[in-house]
C-alpha cells in the first residue's frame, strides 16, 4: 500500500472503494477503505493473512487508533477476522451482517403492521420466482443422490407436519440443496439470508398454525415435483403456495 501522509492528516483512499465513500471521510473510514483495497489489489482470498497492525500503520501513515477502529468495523462486517495470537486474516465475507441488520429492521417497529418483515418476505418471494426457470432447468430429469436427499427432506417435512411439528432444519436444508446446482451461488446465499431473517422474526406473528404447517409441507412437495419435471409454471405456483400462510399472517398482523 505504501501510503505515507502525515499521521495527523486523513489519508485519501484510492481504489474501488474510494468512489463509495462520501467526502470528506474520517481517517478511520479511509483506513478501512484502504484495507479493503489492499485485499482486492493483492488478490487475497478468505483465510489469507493480512499485514500486522504495526505494518498497516506504517504503510498507511495513520495512527494505531485509526487502524484499530477500521479493523473493528471490518470484523463486524465479516471482512476481517482477528485470531488472537496469530494475527489478522481475510474473513468469510458472509451474509451475517446483512442478516443481523435485516432482523433488527424487522424487529425495530413491531407496531407498524410488520412492514419490515413484509418487505423481507416480498423480496425473498420475488427472488424465488425470478430463479424458477434456472431451478427447473437444473433439476429436470435428474435421478441421483442429490434428488434422493431432497426427497428425504420433503418426506421428513410431511411426517413432521402430520404430527403437528415444525420442520425448520429440513426447510433450510431443502432450500440450500435446491439452489446448490445453480452456477451463481449468490442466489443460494441470498435465499439463505432471507430465510434466516424471516425464521428469526416469525415469532412476532404467533405462527405457524397446524394447518399452515401442512400447507407449507405440501408446497415443498409441489416445488420438488415441479423442479424435477422441469415445469416452471408449476414451480412458481408452488412457491406462491409456500409463502401464502406467512403472507396471510402478515396481513392479519
Amino acid at each position: 500500500m505504501n501510503l505515507t501522509p502525515a499521521v495527523d492528516e486523513p489519508i485519501i483512499p484510492h481504489g474501488p472503494y474510494s468512489t463509495l465513500m462520501a467526502s470528506p471521510t474520517t481517517q478511520a473510514e479511509a483506513t478501512m477503505a484502504e484495507i479493503k483495497n489492499y485485499i482486492l489489489r493483492s488478490g487475497l482470498q478468505m483465510g489469507d493473512a493480512l499485514p500486522t497492525e504495526s505494518q498497516l500503520c506504517t504503510d498507511l501513515g495513520v495512527s494505531r487508533s485509526s487502524v484499530r477502529e477500521a479493523v473493528r468495523t471490518l470484523v463486524a462486517l465479516d471482512i476481517v477476522e482477528v485470531r488472537h495470537g496469530y494475527g489478522m486474516f481475510v474473513g468469510d465475507v458472509s451474509m451475517r451482517p446483512m442478516v443481523e441488520s435485516l432482523v433488527f429492521r424487522g424487529l425495530l417497529h413491531p407496531g407498524d403492521d410488520y412492514r419490515g418483515l413484509r418487505d423481507i418476505v416480498e423480496v425473498r418471494l420475488t427472488l424465488d420466482l425470478a430463479i424458477a426457470e434456472r431451478v427447473t432447468q437444473a433439476w429436470k430429469g435428474r435421478q441421483d443422490q442429490a434428488l434422493e436427499s431432497l426427497e428425504s427432506l420433503v418426506t421428513q417435512m410431511e411426517d413432521r407436519a402430520a404430527a403437528g411439528h415444525t420442520f425448520v432444519e429440513q426447510d433450510r436444508a431443502f432450500h440450500n440443496q435446491l439452489l446448490s446446482p445453480l452456477e451463481n451461488h449468490l442466489f443460494r446465499h441470498l435465499s439463505d439470508a432471507f430465510w434466516t431473517v424471516h425464521t428469526l422474526t416469525i415469532p412476532l406473528l404467533d405462527a405457524p398454525h397446524p394447518a399452515d404447517i401442512i400447507t407449507t409441507a405440501r408446497a415443498h412437495r409441489a416445488m420438488l415435483d415441479a423442479a424435477r419435471s422441469g415445469d416452471v409454471k408449476a414451480y412458481r405456483s408452488a412457491v406462491v403456495e409456500h409463502f401464502e400462510p406467512l403472507q396471510r399472517a402478515l396481513g392479519e398482523g
